[in-house]
C-alpha cells in the first residue's frame, strides 16, 4: 500500500488529498453527522446553509461497497482509467459535482454510452465517483431573474476591459475602476450570491457591458446585473469552468462573445448578450489535460494556456508516467480552428525506462502552462510560464519563462529559472516508484510574467517563482537577469503562487510561504513572509513589505495568513484575496491596510443561498464600474471551502445623505 508521507490529508476524501479536495466542512464534519442529516438536506440544489450544504459532502461509507462500484468498474473505467485520450480520467471526474456527472450521462456527451443503464444505475455510479449524495437531479436552483432595463446590456468597450485576458499586470486605472482611495475605504457589500452546492469559487469575475461575468464549480456560467445581481442568462459548460470569462468581439459584426474553458480541456465562446453557444472545441485529446489559465484575447485571436492533472494520476504506480506536455494554443476566434500551437516541450515524450512495480517511464513530461500568457501585439510577443517536469529527468523547459512569436508560436527564447525540478504526487507518498528522482520540489513559474515599461524606455519581463524570488529579464533575449530579489521562503504552494500585479514602475507582489507543505523537507515556519511587497521594477529595490500576522486562530486548520490568489493594483492601491478569508487593499505608497473584509460571515444571496466565503486562491479581485468584485473559496489543497460571490461598492449618494 502506498502510504501519503504525513497524515495532514487524512480529512480529504479523494484522489490522494489533493485533487478533488472534498473536505467535511473544511475538516470538522464527522462521518457520523453526514449519515444523519436528513434526507431534505441532502439535495444539493436546494440547500441554503453552509452547515447544510457540507451535510452531505464527503464520506459514504466504504467506497468499494458503494451499489456503484462494480457499475464503474464494468461501464466507464475501461476508458477511463486506461489513459484514452479525449477520456477524461477518473481523477477528473472526482473533481466535479454529482449534478454534472449526471447530467453528462443523461443529456450531454456520454448519453448514447449511458443509455442502457436505468436512472439508478446512473446514480449509483455518479455518487461512486464524487462520493457525494447526488439529491434530486431534477431540482432547479432559485435565481432571481433580471426584468425590465436590468436585462438589457450596455455596449462593449473593449478599451476598458482589463486583468487576465488583456493584460496581466492587473492594473486597472481611476477612470475605469471608479474608484479612488476614497472609496477604497469606505466599500460595502452591495449584493452577493451563493453558489448552490459549491465548495470552491474560482473563476475570475469579469466586470463589463454593465454585468458581471463569472464561472462556477457546477459548470454554470453567469452574467448578473452589476447594479442589482438579478441574473440575465446562464450557460451549462460540461465540467467546472475554472477560468476567466474573456470578452471579446466576433466576426464582422463584432458581436460580443465570451470565451472561457472547462476543467477537462473544452473550450467554449458563446454570445455574450444571450448565453447562446457559438462554438466549443477541445483543446487537448490528453485524458488529463485541463484548463486553468485564462485565455487571452488579441488580433481577434485567442491565446488559450494548456495544463493537466497528470501530476495526481501519476500517484497510481500502475500508471505510465508521464506523457503530457503543456502547450499555448492560438485560436481562430471566429470558429474556434487552431492557428498554431506551441509546446513548451517541443518533442514528444518516448518510453526511457521501466520502474520497479513494472511500469513504463515516460520522458520528457510535463511543463504544464497553468496562467494567462502576456501578449505584446506591437513587439509581436507572447511570454509565458511553465511549471515542473512529471518525469525524470527533468529538461531544461520546466520552470521556465518563455517567448514566442505572437502570429506564427515559433520559439523565440527561452529561460529556465529553477532547474532540475521533477515531482508527481507519487513523490507525496512512501517509496513509490513513480516519483521522480528528482522529487521536487516543484517550484513552477506559476504567476504570469509581467511587461514593466520604464521610464528610461527600457521594458522588462518581471516574473515571480515559487520558491519566493522576483527577477527581472531583458525582453528580447531572456538571457540577462537585470536584477533578483528574495521576498519569501517559498513552498509548493508559492512564494509567488497565482499572480502579481503592477502599476508603472512599481511591482506588487503576494507571498504565499504556506507553512503545512512540503518541499522535500520540512518548512522552517520562522521563514515565512506571508502578505504583499511592492519593488522598483527598475532595480528590485524593496519599498515596502506587508507580513500579515496570523488572525486564524483556534479551530480553522484550513486557515493561513497568506496570499495564494493573484492581486489587483489601482493607480492609488492594491487589492488582495487573503487565505484566512479577509479581503485587504493596501496603500501602495506605504502598504497600510485602508480597508479589509471578512468573508467567512455568511450573508444570503440574492437566489437565497447562503454565501460563506473561505480561503481565496485562483482568481483575484475584479474593479470596474465603482464596483469590486470577488470570489471567495477554495476548498481544495488544505484551504478553507466557500461558495460566495461577493460585490463591493462605496455607499450610496442616498444612503450618504442618511448618515
Amino acid at each position: 500500500m502506498w502510504k501519503l508521507r504525513t497524515s495532514h490529508y487524512r480529512h480529504v476524501t479523494i484522489a490522494l488529498g489533493l485533487a478533488a479536495g472534498f473536505l467535511l466542512h473544511a475538516g470538522t464534519i464527522s462521518a457520523a453527522e453526514t449519515e444523519s442529516a436528513p434526507p431534505s438536506t441532502q439535495d444539493a440544489t436546494s440547500l441554503n446553509s453552509m452547515d447544510e450544504q457540507y451535510a452531505w459532502v464527503g464520506d459514504l461509507g466504504d467506497r468499494d461497497a458503494l451499489p456503484g462500484a462494480p457499475l464503474y468498474g464494468q461501464h466507464c473505467a475501461g476508458c477511463h482509467e486506461a489513459q484514452v485520450y479525449k477520456a477524461p480520467h477518473t481523477t477528473w471526474l472526482e473533481l466535479m459535482s454529482p449534478q454534472v456527472l449526471y447530467r453528462s450521462l443523461t443529456e450531454g456527451v456520454m448519453a448514447s454510452q449511458a443509455a442502457h443503464l436505468s436512472d439508478t444505475d446512473k446514480q449509483h455510479i455518479v455518487e461512486y465517483i464524487t462520493q457525494m449524495r447526488l439529491g434530486d437531479p431534477a431540482a432547479e436552483s432559485p435565481l432571481a431573474w433580471c426584468e425590465g432595463p436590468s436585462k438589457q446590456f450596455s455596449a462593449l468597450d473593449e478599451g476598458r476591459l482589463t486583468g487576465w485576458g488583456y493584460d496581466t499586470n492587473r492594473h486597472v486605472p481611476s477612470d475605469i475602476s471608479g474608484l479612488s482611495n476614497s472609496h477604497l475605504n469606505d466599500l460595502e457589500l452591495k449584493w452577493s450570491f451563493g453558489f448552490p452546492g459549491a465548495t470552491r469559487a474560482r473563476s475570475q469575475p469579469t466586470i463589463a457591458m454593465g454585468a458581471v461575468f463569472v464561472g462556477s464549480q457546477d459548470g454554470t456560467v453567469y452574467a448578473f446585473d452589476l447594479e442589482t445581481g438579478c441574473v440575465r442568462w446562464t450557460f451549462a459548460a460540461r465540467a467546472e469552468v475554472r477560468t476567466g470569462i474573456t470578452l471579446g468581439k466576433r466576426g464582422p459584426d463584432k458581436v460580443p462573445t465570451a470565451y472561457f474553458g472547462d476543467i477537462i480541456a473544452n473550450l467554449y465562446a458563446i454570445d455574450a448578450e444571450t448565453g447562446e453557444p457559438i462554438w466549443q472545441t477541445s483543446a487537448d485529446d490528453h485524458h488529463s489535460a485541463t484548463l486553468t489559465g485564462t485565455p487571452a484575447f488579441a488580433n481577434g485571436n485567442l491565446y488559450v494556456p494548456i495544463s493537466s492533472l497528470e501530476v495526481v494520476t501519476a500517484a497510481d504506480p500502475d500508471y505510465a508516467c508521464c506523457t503530457f506536455r503543456g502547450h499555448v494554443l492560438a485560436v481562430n476566434s471566429d470558429d474556434g480552428s487552431i492557428i498554431w500551437d506551441s509546446y513548451s516541450i517541443p518533442n514528444p515524450p518516448i518510453s526511457i525506462a521501466t520502474t520497479r512495480a513494472g511500469t513504463k517511464v515516460f520522458s520528457p513530461s510535463g511543463a504544464p502552462i497553468w496562467t494567462s500568457p502576456t501578449i505584446d501585439v506591437a513587439r509581436n510577443l507572447l511570454i509565458f510560464g511553465t511549471g515542473e517536469n512529471y518525469s525524470s529527468p527533468a529538461d531544461q523547459n520546466s520552470d521556465a519563462v518563455i517567448a514566442v512569436r505572437l502570429d506564427t508560436g515559433e520559439r523565440l527564447w527561452s529561460r529556465q529559472t529553477f532547474p532540475d525540478d521533477a515531482w508527481n504526487v507519487a513523490c507525496m507518498m512512501i517509496d513509490n516508484p513513480n516519483c521522480p528522482e528528482e522529487d521536487g520540489p516543484d517550484y513552477d513559474q506559476s504567476s504570469s510574467p509581467l511587461l514593466v515599461d520604464l521610464d528610461d524606455e527600457r521594458t522588462l519581463v518581471v516574473a515571480g517563482q515559487k520558491d519566493g524570488r522576483v527577477f527581472a529579464l531583458d525582453w528580447e533575449t531572456g538571457q540577462t537577469k537585470v536584477w533578483e530579489t528574495k521576498l519569501g521562503r517559498g513552498s509548493i504552494q508559492g512564494g509567488v503562487h497565482f499572480g502579481m500585479a503592477a502599476a508603472g514602475s512599481r511591482v506588487f507582489v503576494p507571498i504565499n510561504d504556506m507553512n503545512d507543505t512540503r518541499n522535500g523537507e520540512w518548512l522552517d515556519p520562522k521563514k515565512a513572509r506571508p502578505g504583499i511587497s511592492a519593488i522598483d521594477a527598475a532595480t528590485g529595490e524593496v519599498l515596502w513589505s506587508h507580513v500579515q500576522d496570523n488572525v486564524c486562530g483556534e479551530g480553522r486548520p484550513f486557515c493561513d495568513p497568506g496570499v495564494s490568489a493573484p492581486i489587483t493594483a489601482t493607480d492609488d492601491a492594491v487589492v488582495a484575496g487573503h487565505l484566512d478569508g479577509f479581503i485587504r487593499i493596501y496603500n501602495s505608497e506605504t502598504g497600510d491596510i485602508i480597508w479589509s473584509f471578512d468573508t467567512t460571515e455568511s450573508v444570503t444571496g440574492t437566489n437565497g443561498v447562503i454565501a460563506k466565503g473561505g480561503s481565496m486562491s485562483g482568481s483575484g479581485p475584479a474593479l470596474g464600474d465603482g464596483h469590486l468584485v470577488i470570489n471567495s473559496g477554495y476548498g481544495l489543497y488544505n484551504h478553507e471551502a466557500g461558495n460566495a460571490l461577493l460585490v463591493f461598492a462605496p455607499p450610496s449618494e442616498e444612503g450618504l445623505s442618511q448618515r
